[in-house]
């Protein structure tokens, strides 16, 4: 299995043929202007939240490809009002574990806002965590450093995706923090450089990420990661 970055908060899983799309917000990155939106097909969507830079290209992608999205009721119920059908969607909440044909998808905690991009009230953000053949993999979303990481720490997670910007999420010394709270060495790094207050030293980040014993992954815009 595989992993896709396309900017931002924006990665899509190949789970042996399945793909599956997390935070999709590429036509507006001007990092990722070379991604062809359309080429994008996924079977599943998952949205962390309804932040207006992880679901601009949301409903495109949505009607292009079919794809069925997941994410926490009230954001849910937003992107039902977008004109996806209803049994397109799938709506969850916390301590919820989604069965589905690639594997189960656990939906966790995450410490920041949610509203959508007209400013209505979606809900809270959330992070999941991808069951999937062996791998054990987690996708943080938009958070801040929380203790209840820790709930995390026995899954023995090979993979975390986690955010390293700062000034909205998590920076990287927190991150750093954070994967010792759930014991996962791997990290790749998502929400940085898109923006002005995100933009990070990358050297500088490794570096620190090294010295904790931590490999810290930052892929090209378009580039894989065998997971």
């Amino acid at each position: 299995m595989k992993v896709t970055y396309y900017g931002q908060s924006c990665v899509e899983f190949d789970f042996n043929g399945t793909k599956v799309l997390l935070d999709p917000f590429i036509t507006y990155n001007e990092l990722a202007k070379d991604i062809d939106v359309t080429a994008i097909q996924p079977d599943y969507i998952f949205l962390s939240h309804c932040h207006q830079d992880h679901v601009a290209d949301l409903v495109p992608i949505q009607k292009n490809s079919g794809a069925t999205v997941a994410a926490i009721v009230e954001t849910a119920a937003w992107v039902k009002a977008q004109g996806i059908a209803e049994d397109k969607v799938i709506d969850y909440n916390f301590g919820g574990t989604l069965d589905l044909p690639f594997g189960r998808v656990k939906m966790v905690y995450a410490l920041h806002t949610n509203s959508t991009p007209e400013g209505d009230y979606a809900g809270v953000p959330v992070g999941y965590v991808f069951f999937v053949g062996k791998k054990k993999i987690y996708f943080a979303g938009d958070t801040g450093l929380t203790l209840e990481m820790k709930l995390l720490e026995d899954l023995e997670l090979d993979w975390a995706f986690l955010p390293i910007g700062g000034h909205y999420t998590m920076d990287v010394e927190d991150a750093i923090k954070a994967a010792h709270f759930i014991n996962c060495k791997n990290i790749i790094g998502i929400h940085y450089d898109t923006f002005p207050p995100i933009r990070i030293d990358r050297v500088e980040a490794k570096q620190k990420f090294d010295e904790q014993g931590l490999a810290l992954h930052l892929p090209a815009i378009g580039a894989d990661i065998i997971l």
